[in-house]
């Protein structure tokens, strides 16, 4: 199995060795499902994007399996068909990463670009992944917008940007200009947990993206 990436230059090796703990998890999942992904998860999306969404980290049956972010899990339904809604891909999602979807004008990427036990990166293991982040961002300087799935994606955001966490708190639709004039737009994770207990609802999470659309619509004004 294999991964397109449209920022190679960017990604983590296959056999990424930085977080032992990871690297222990990944190696007990290879024996387990050798079909699988089970390597760091590269960025999906338009290299001429001009919205990135940072995510948490790999789910397990999720992109862990598939090898391409929020694909072949109960979260990623959400985010497809907002991002179908919104004009912001081409074809249809199927979960699988060979369904032939291309985004438009949006980049995907993952604070964690390696499965965590139980969906938890440590602190020590967000931090080494970092670079990670800072390097597709670097990548992309086009991308004006962000949206923060999840509290741990707007901390790594916040960092990755160079903005200040004190002065940049987390809330579903929150917004934070960053030292450079980007934007961060917070959502709460598309997770089946926050959906289930209704956190979460679809018109939240659209609200997220109708936002993130004026926003690119009044920095081109």
């Amino acid at each position: 199995m294999s991964a397109a990436t449209p920022l190679r230059a960017t990604e983590p090796p296959h056999d990424c060795p930085l977080c032992p703990r990871l690297v222990g998890f990944r190696e007990s999942l290879r024996q387990g499902y050798p079909d699988w992904w089970n390597a760091p998860v590269p960025a999906f999306g338009d290299p001429d994007a001009w919205l990135a969404v940072v995510g948490l980290a790999p789910g397990k049956h999720g992109a862990n399996r598939t090898g391409r972010p929020f694909t072949g899990d109960y979260a990623g339904a959400l985010l497809y068909d907002t991002l179908a809604k919104f004009g912001l891909s081409e074809g249809v999602f199927d979960a699988r990463p060979d369904d032939g979807l291309e985004l438009r004008g949006v980049m995907l990427v993952n604070a964690v670009r390696c499965l965590p036990p139980e969906n938890k990166p440590t602190p020590e293991e967000i931090r080494t992944c970092r670079p990670f982040l800072e390097a597709p961002i670097a990548a992309l300087p086009r991308v004006r917008v962000f949206v923060a799935l999840g509290q741990i994606a707007h901390q790594s955001a916040v960092k990755a940007l160079g903005g200040k966490l004190p002065k940049a708190k987390f809330g579903h639709l929150a917004e934070h200009r960053m030292p450079d004039g980007r934007i961060l737009v917070d959502s709460y994770h598309c997770s089946r947990y926050n959906q289930n207990t209704g956190r979460l609802t679809q018109p939240m999470f659209e609200a997220v993206f109708e936002r993130a659309l004026q926003l690119r619509d009044a920095v081109a004004a």
